[in-house]
């Protein structure tokens, strides 16, 4: 049983009925904002407002599921720092992956409705904070994602600007235009060899993007900047030098973490030679083939290697033989199993001159009989010019906000935050979110009611897109469960009206001097990159800095 605690008094100075004039709201006491504004009488029927920081999938998805549910009673503030919209659909989903974008569709939908208010260029500790958020609305839902990585923790990882080691969404954000990532000191004409580690698709899409063909994206949205070191112009020269990619992973073929139809798709499509860094790499253990055998998906995605790496040899051995009718494929892909980044090695200057690896052996040690990597005490170097890091994104956490740093989650319960207390500190470094322990009486965790998590934030960073949708229907379940008290709680706050939601929201940023980027400017950049993408032959030019998506959307910039 999940034990709710309310969060105090939320009052307005002002009696239930404001007009054009200074309103202070006070939140536990403390007076945090005064602004002008005008609502209406008492007798306005109150709705749910609901503020959901973040307009990626599990976001979006989150919105659709109240409006579902609450039909014209609710109201939904969703923002995002930046001044676009959706996302890791936008940042994330690689360029050549134009299906999967689709989504988009639905959630432009859910955000123009009447019943959404969209409010980008909006950061959550800069420009308001949760405490404020939750002052203006009944409820907060935090869906702001993963936008840091896990780390190797190696030897010469870090290294001065354009070392040459960046994370694998680093990479992702520079080809995909994510303005935090437009001025990366990413040079492909001077890169050969790039290193991967991680096998994860976000690994194969990294991979792809060096490997493919570079006419494969340029009908894409990939970012101008990116697509112009691939293919080379004017300035870049002779375009990407990138001729071997290696994906390093601690473990086999049969423990990779990517799926059939991503590998599938590197192997088959890009024109690409796939090896193995030694023969033994696909011997199968009786561990691997118990594995293939209970799970389909590991079996294909070990054939697919196996097979990939027969036909390359195949066509080496009818090369040497002088037989010139094989294809000959311009770029290699080495599968580097079985060996854990133990350093990256830097030449004069600081530049990355290779990847020393250990080798390691599979055993059924971890939980619950899982395999792990075990070293073996032996040592090779992976020449590169480039290493990306492809093992796992990573939350952030917010201000005033419980949060395990050790899994990059806020401690929740079905979606409901659990209270920032020590009790709760230390569930959170047991990773325990099940309703053991916490700060209730007799050891049942408290919920911060009104306040609620989802998407990777609430579960961690797996899943698809569509895994979101099932994960918001549980945070909307958990956050109806607590309607009825929470909408009290707002009509002894607030009077009757509530509290103000979207409307107090949008006067707080407008005192503050906040550029508000609302849907319908956002449809005026939106509008500019799909007309600059016609002009190329292309879906969209993505504008990549954000002083030039405001003065878009119609603000005056300096």
């Amino acid at each position: 049983m999940l034990r709710l605690v309310s969060q105090g008094a939320l009052a307005f100075s002002s009696t239930s009925t404001w007009s054009s004039s200074i309103t202070s709201l006070t939140y536990r006491g403390i007076r945090l904002w005064s602004a002008a504004y005008t609502t209406t009488s008492n007798s306005v029927p109150e709705k749910l407002h609901v503020c959901v920081v973040g307009s990626g999938p599990s976001g979006f998805y989150t919105v659709d599921r109240l409006l579902k549910r609450y039909g014209d009673g609710v109201h939904v503030s969703i923002l995002d720092r930046l001044p676009t919209p959706f996302g890791l659909v936008r940042s994330g989903v690689a360029p050549d992956h134009q299906d999967t974008k689709n989504v988009i569709n639905q959630f432009s939908s859910i955000a123009g409705d009447a019943r959404v208010s969209f409010l980008g260029n909006v950061l959550v500790g800069r420009d308001v904070d949760v405490n404020e958020l939750r002052a203006l609305h009944h409820a907060v839902v935090l869906a702001y994602g993963a936008e840091s990585d896990r780390r190797l923790d190696i030897p010469g990882e870090d290294g001065s600007p354009g070392a040459g080691v960046f994370s694998a969404r680093e990479f992702v954000w520079w080809y995909n235009g994510h303005p935090d990532a437009r001025h990366l000191p990413i040079d492909l004409s001077k890169v050969r060899s790039v290193a991967i580690c991680g096998i994860g698709n976000v690994a194969l899409d990294c991979a792809r993007a060096l490997l493919a063909p570079p006419l494969r994206f340029v009908p894409t949205d990939l970012a101008a900047h990116a697509l112009a070191q691939l293919t080379g112009d004017h300035q870049t020269g002779g375009g990407s030098a990138v001729r071997e990619v290696h994906l390093v992973a601690r473990r086999g073929p049969v423990q990779a973490a990517c799926t059939p139809k991503e590998l599938k798709e590197l192997l088959t499509d890009c024109g690409v030679s796939a090896r193995t860094a030694t023969p033994d790499q696909l011997t199968v253990s009786e561990a691997d083939s118990a594995e293939m055998k209970a799970t389909r998906l590991k079996r294909r995605v070990f054939e697919l290697v196996s097979k990939a790496v027969g036909e390359a040899s195949a066509a080496d051995a009818a090369t040497a033989a002088g037989d010139r009718s094989s294809p000959q494929r311009r770029r290699d892909l080495f599968f580097q199993f079985y060996r854990n980044p133990v350093e990256v090695l830097r030449g004069p200057g600081g530049a990355v001159t290779g990847l020393r690896v250990e080798r390691t052996a599979v055993r059924p040690d971890g939980p619950g009989g899982t395999s792990v990597a075990v070293g073996s005490g032996v040592f090779d170097t992976i020449p590169c010019d480039m290493v990306l890091k492809s093992i796992g994104y990573k939350s952030l956490p917010v201000q005033g906000v419980a949060f395990d740093c050790r899994r990059g989650v806020i401690p929740n319960v079905a979606g409901r935050v659990l209270q920032q207390t020590n009790a709760t500190a230390s569930s959170a470094a047991s990773g325990s979110t099940s309703g053991s322990g916490g700060g209730g009486k007799g050891g049942v965790p408290a919920a911060d009611v009104g306040l609620y998590v989802v998407g990777w934030l609430k579960r961690g960073p797996t899943g698809i897109i569509g895994t979101n949708l099932v994960d918001a229907e549980e945070t909307v379940d958990s956050l109806a469960g607590d309607a009825e008290a929470l909408l009290r709680a707002g009509e002894m706050s607030h009077g009757s009206a509530g509290p103000p939601g979207a409307a107090g929201l949008e006067a707080l940023l407008r005192q503050r001097g906040v550029r508000v980027v609302g849907w319908r400017r956002w449809r005026l950049l939106d509008e500019h990159e799909l007309a600059a993408g016609r002009a190329a032959g292309r879906v969209r030019e993505k504008v990549t800095e954000v002083r030039e998506m405001l003065r878009i959307c119609g603000f005056a910039v300096e």
